[in-house]
């Protein structure tokens, strides 16, 4: 137990100092506004609402949706591009690292329960549904929808994501008198599944990166392909099946170390008994580190 929560000390700390740094604009809090410098053209790797007014750089699946069906096509392909490089490089380690709502649904699922769900029949099924929700509200609403200018709604961000009602609305709107006027039934709507997030997170590890997630729809797609990646010795493997039973995202690494659900939290590493998970661009397995020693 003490060297599972060694793995994931140091991970929670890389979390909480990245949501700060992408929400590092104090003053917006204090002034209500949101900020509109030169950083806010940058994407950050991780779901992070570019309404929320601290923040200081752009969130890849509102940008994504706000380009899609524009003319702009320079900025189109940075964001398509960012998205596959950071992909590529990493897969879903940014949902396990980086991703500022990935951190707040782990907070809410260690509130003690006496019973927390950890599957449930359709589980596997429903996890399908944040690849529909990318097809339908990120790609084809925002390009098929558009308006006299040819732009489209972000309509994901409009009508399902609970990560702008939390970091943005909620705190524009306390902040901001001006804008309680304008409340109307999308505002309710959005609270409302901002609520139903958090009591199923408490239930549910990390409930809306399972079945909803765009972001991690799209990182999934490149986990079993990226650089950074997970590997098992096989000759090391006792197949005791620890790895399987502490996976928060139910992945067995032994049948597939970079399954597209695997969040690279590092869970299952702790607690292998031989070493024989090991994670890494490039990497060798813990056999075949320690071939050259044998050798000399």
């Amino acid at each position: 137990m003490a060297k599972k929560k060694l793995q994931q000390g140091p991970r929670h700390g890389v979390q909480v100092l990245w949501a700060l740094l992408s929400n590092s604009y104090l003053i917006g809090f204090a002034q209500g506004k949101i900020y509109k410098g030169s950083l806010k053209n940058l994407c950050v790797p991780g779901l992070n609402c570019y309404s929320c007014p601290g923040a200081v750089g752009s969130c890849p699946i509102g940008s994504l949706q706000a380009v899609i069906g524009s003319w702009n096509f320079k900025f189109t392909f940075y964001v398509a591009g960012f998205l596959v490089f950071v992909g590529a490089i990493m897969g879903r380690f940014v949902c396990g690292w980086l991703c500022p709502f990935g951190l707040i649904q782990e907070l809410l699922h260690k509130i003690p329960l006496p019973k927390k769900i950890k599957t449930f029949p359709g589980d596997k099924l429903l996890r399908k549904l944040k690849y529909v929700v990318l097809v339908v509200f990120v790609i084809l609403l925002p390009l098929c929808l558009v308006d006299v200018l040819g732009q489209g709604a972000p309509y994901f961000c409009k009508l399902l994501c609970p990560v702008g009602s939390l970091e943005g609305g909620i705190p524009l709107v306390l902040l901001n008198g001006s804008m309680r006027s304008a409340l109307g039934w999308l505002y309710a709507w959005k609270n409302l599944l901002l609520a139903v997030t958090v009591v199923l997170s408490i239930l549910i590890y990390r409930p809306f990166c399972k079945y909803l997630c765009p972001l991690g729809a799209i990182y999934s797609v490149f986990n079993p392909i990226a650089v950074f990646r997970y590997r098992v010795d096989e000759e090391a493997c006792t197949h005791c099946g620890a790895c399987a039973k502490t996976c928060p995202m139910e992945v067995d690494p032994v049948e597939n170390a970079n399954h597209p659900e695997c969040i690279r939290c590092g869970q299952c590493k702790g607690v292998c008994p031989t070493g024989a998970l090991t994670a890494g661009c490039w990497n060798k397995t813990a056999r075949e580190a320690k071939l050259p020693e044998e050798t000399a």
